[in-house]
């Protein structure tokens, strides 16, 4: 898949489709240049890079995870929102490795996601490459140690069946096969850097099947000031606060300029349409940490990150500021109070209007909005605020919506949520977002 090698300005011609298969060094910076620009109504085709633990496991990268290099969209500024259609996305890799982490002291500043360092050089962010296998196997350029920031407390390989269905996680024999052949089951892209965590081979927990629902962990817009990729979220950017290393934020820095793009909520799949704010010009879309599957929570800390191919069109919904990102998921993927009622459901509902004297019942539709915090009470809080602010309700109704016609999801554990509920048409109509639900739902 062909990289666009050119950096553009705002001023350069907006193209139809924009091809992506280049990434950052896991920061994103508003200062630096972005591809395209992609037509409003275009079409991004990424080529993206495992997310977590590779990154996780080279030092070099100043972020959590290896996303793709932003691409800016035409007539996007500050203030609009772009609606992002998910058409397709499809897992590259063979097989990954994932599992539950721990940090060794001394192997970073501060924040092992943001600031590795050898222990034994004292390099920030030092150049390694791989010797043989293992957990010792990502070695420092400098000094010839071993440089590893994390380590597995449990974890597994797994292989995935050919149509990308089902996979099956490993014993030691065959993780051990795959991982002196990583960069070629993972299906690194050819322009990551990042170390395949396939070469740690762990097999804690071998012939658990898998069924794969592939989606997008990272997905979103370029925040107003650089911030590490992983870190741009209300519960992992809250690391940031007062840091010691040079991408410290205060906490009303991370509040103003983050945008909320590293979610890890499984409905952000092929066939959903996230609306995300616009902070800088352009907007920057960046997209990457695709997992294969992932319950509700990530409990683990992370989940099986793969390679994919994914194809999205932008649109620019000029004028509708966000406070973070609103989702328009698939149907089968809404709480079940929250589904869209059907005619015999609505006929019903016309009856007991009829016998009670109620003038017109409610036209409503689903909507999910983002809330993200140091903790999950406090990212419901935010969720809640953001969902009255947005439809002009209060935020004790939106808890009583989301109570009786609706569900608080937890996407990642600390502190990302889903406010999701049936919302009054006449309020999404004036919050600029009915289109998007009579697209997704009907209604």
């Amino acid at each position: 898949m062909a990289a666009v090698e050119r950096d553009v300005s705002a001023a350069a011609p907006a193209k139809r489709s924009v091809m992506v298969d280049t990434f950052t060094n896991g920061v994103l910076d508003p200062e630096q240049p972005m591809l395209g620009p992609v037509q409003d109504g275009g079409t991004i085709i990424a080529n993206t890079a495992p997310g977590c633990w590779g990154p996780m496991i080279t030092p070099r990268l100043r972020g959590g995870h290896e996303v793709t290099r932003p691409v800016a969209v035409g007539g996007a500024e500050p203030g609009d929102a772009i609606a992002l259609r998910i058409r397709d996305i499809t897992v590259t890799s063979l097989a990954t490795s994932s599992g539950h982490d721990s940090s060794p002291e001394g192997y970073f500043l501060g924040d092992p996601y943001v600031a590795a360092r050898c222990p034994t050089c004292d390099k920030l962010w030092p150049e390694t490459h791989v010797e043989g296998i293992g957990q010792k196997a990502v070695i420092c350029d400098t000094c010839g140690n071993p440089v590893t920031p994390f380590q597995f407390e449990h974890g597994y390989t797994v292989a995935f069946d050919d149509t990308r269905a089902v996979g099956l996680t490993l014993p030691k024999k065959a993780a051990d096969e795959i991982a002196h052949e990583a960069p070629h089951y993972a299906a690194l892209p050819d322009n990551s850097a990042q170390h395949p965590v396939l070469t740690f081979a762990p097999s804690d927990m071998a012939g658990v099947m898998i069924r794969m629902r592939p989606f997008l962990g990272q997905l979103g817009s370029t925040p107003s000031k650089a911030i590490p990729d992983s870190h741009n979220a209300g519960d992992f950017g809250s690391a940031l606060i007062g840091a010691p290393h040079p991408y410290a934020l205060s906490a009303e820095e991370l509040a103003q300029h983050r945008t909320d793009g590293h979610m890890d909520i499984d409905a952000v799949r092929a066939g959903s349409i996230l609306v995300v704010p616009v902070k800088t010009a352009g907007g920057g879309i960046y997209i990457g940490d695709m997992h294969a599957a992932q319950g509700d929570g990530e409990i683990a800390g992370h989940t099986m990150d793969v390679a994919g191919s994914v194809t999205m069109q932008v649109e620019v919904v000029k004028g509708r500021t966000l406070e973070g990102p609103v989702l328009f998921p698939l149907v089968e993927d809404l709480p079940p109070l929250a589904r869209p009622f059907s005619e015999a459901e609505k006929a019903k509902a016309r009856g007991l209007a009829k016998r009670w004297g109620v003038d017109k019942v409610e036209e409503s539709a689903p909507i999910s909005v983002i809330g993200t915090g140091p903790d999950l009470n406090a990212a419901t809080t935010c969720g809640l605020n953001r969902a009255a602010r947005l439809l002009d309700m209060t935020v004790a109704e939106v808890m009583n919506r989301a109570t009786i016609n609706g569900a608080i999801e937890i996407g990642r554990e600390p502190g990302v949520v889903q406010v999701t509920f049936l919302a009054p048409m006449s309020k999404l109509e004036a919050a600029g977002l009915a289109a998007f639900a009579r697209e997704q739902y009907g209604a």
